[in-house]
């Protein structure tokens, strides 16, 4: 308390001049009609200024969320597209059964949007690693996508973390058709480049151009048919000269992968233990 005195006896005529200052400014913008307009002004700029900022804030902690929500919509579509592409000329004439159809295929499948913790491009066997485990309904070999198409297949899980088998991969070969076709092959990569993969076996009376889409075919229980993979950029021969070997440009960006999804199909679990069933009694 005494040394609270000493301060306020020493610099008392400082103390008194801020509060002599406080109460002219009061008395100026409250009683002056032009200063008090500035006064409002520059109160109100500040505010909103400060405000903004808030909200940036605030749009910046659910970005999250939005990419999430934006790489199912994105699947969603891209998935629908494909399918009406392939039965426009089918139901034409009908419009609301091909959107009955597109409801039809896409029931049984739901999309688990999770974050990419760890990701790598610049390896022979690159892996990634995903924030959702079997806790969250992850399993074994369920498909991940993202918003602009394919990414690979969930290889190991923990309770809250998965590492995903990517395209990237020498052991990655999924399944995949030239769009509006029933030619089909295995796409592969050859470990070089991050943006383009090999589309192997295709048969040598196939039909297709430079630019044709590239997508899944459906003939595994890990991905629906119709999933954009990417665009046939070059054509070329496979070894042995008896089928074609397309290179393609994926549509998917592993460089910059955030946000992506895991796809739970309804009856998976049941055909891929059949199917385990099926090679176990084949090899013996």
């Amino acid at each position: 308390m005494r040394a609270l005195l000493d301060f306020i006896a020493k610099y008392h005529h400082w103390m008194l001049f801020v509060v002599l200052e406080v109460v002219s400014l009061v008395l100026l913008f409250q009683f002056n009609h032009y200063q008090h307009s500035l006064w409002l002004t520059a109160t109100t700029e500040t505010v909103s200024k400060a405000h903004e900022a808030e909200a940036s804030v605030l749009r910046y902690l659910t970005l999250g969320r939005e990419n999430a929500a934006l790489t199912r919509r994105n699947l969603i579509l891209e998935y629908n597209l494909a399918e009406a592409t392939r039965q426009i000329e089918i139901l034409s004439h009908d419009s609301t059964g091909t959107e009955r159809l597109q409801a039809d295929r896409m029931e049984g499948i739901e999309l688990i949007p999770v974050k990419v913790v760890t990701n790598s491009v610049m390896r022979r066997d690159n892996l990634i690693t995903i924030s959702a485990g079997a806790a969250d309904g992850v399993r074994q070999e369920m498909g991940v996508v993202c918003g602009t198409g394919l990414v690979g297949i969930v290889f190991l899980t923990s309770e809250h973390f998965s590492i995903v088998l990517p395209l990237l991969n020498s052991r990655s070969h999924i399944s995949c058709r030239l769009r509006g076709s029933d030619y089909f092959g295995h796409l592969v990569w050859d470990g070089i480049n991050p943006l383009y993969a090999q589309l192997d076996d295709i048969p040598r009376h196939a039909r297709f151009n430079i630019g044709d889409i590239v997508e899944t075919s459906g003939f595994s229980s890990v991905f629906p048919p119709g999933i954009f993979v990417g665009k046939v950029e070059a054509i070329g021969n496979s070894d042995d000269g008896l089928s074609y070997k397309l290179r393609v440009h994926l549509a998917t960006d592993f460089t910059a992968l955030q946000d992506v999804s895991v796809i739970a199909q309804q009856f998976q679990p049941e055909v891929r233990e059949l199917e385990h069933q099926a090679d176990s009694m084949l090899a013996h």
